[in-house]
Order: structure tokens, then sequence, then C-alpha cells
């Protein structure tokens, strides 16, 4: 079976496609902004990444999201819950975890299936 990196780079690719399946890298936001506006660059890229792909997150399967501090979890969940509506919503986990840099606030990782 064929496997297809996108935007690969010397370290990882953003996206690995194999068979029907697609892995997203995580996405992170602008170090130092809102968990609000954080999340919203976060889903902004993984719509555009999903679209890339052949996918959309109608077709999403799981999505892995990575908090820097739990506390934010309620405004992280305001922008995921407007930007799923009206879509089925994947199975989802939600942590907290120290991330790469001190400034992001938010990491999302997400597996969906191709269109179609």
């Amino acid at each position: 079976m064929t496997i297809t990196r996108i935007d690969q780079g010397p370290r990882m690719s953003e996206a690995v496609i194999h068979g029907d399946t697609i892995y997203l890298a995580g996405q992170v936001g602008t170090p130092d902004e809102s968990v609000t506006e954080q999340t919203k660059t976060v889903l902004a890229e993984i719509d555009a990444l999903l679209e890339k792909t052949g996918s959309s997150k109608n077709h999403m399967l799981r999505a892995q999201i990575w908090l820097a501090d739990m506390a934010d979890f309620a405004e992280m969940n305001a922008v995921w819950d407007a930007w799923i509506a009206g879509f089925d919503a994947p199975a989802r986990a939600t942590g907290e975890a120290k991330l790469a840099a001190p400034g992001y606030k938010v990491e999302i990782i997400v597996t969906a299936a191709k269109a179609g």
C-alpha cells in the first residue's frame, strides 16, 4: 500500500496518507495568543490539511487534544464546539501536557478517513 507524505520537512510531515487513512501532525497556534485564538488557528490549519488530503472534518475519526493547562478546557471547548457543530464528532481525548514551547497552549492531532 502506498504512503503519501504531505508538506514533508527534515523532521516531520504535516500529514501522512496510508490507504484511506489520514494522519495529521499535531497542529499549534501562534505562541502567547489566547487559548481561544490558538484553538481557532489550529482548527483552521486542520481544515486546510484535511482539504489538501482529500478529507474534511466530517470524516475525522479521532482527535487528541493537549492543553498546557486543563484550566483552559472550557475556553478551548467553546471554540471546538462551534467548529464541530453540524458535523459528525470524532472520538476525542483531551489531556494536559507540557507542550513544545512555553507559549503554546493547545495542540490538536487528528486522524481522518479520506472522503468518498
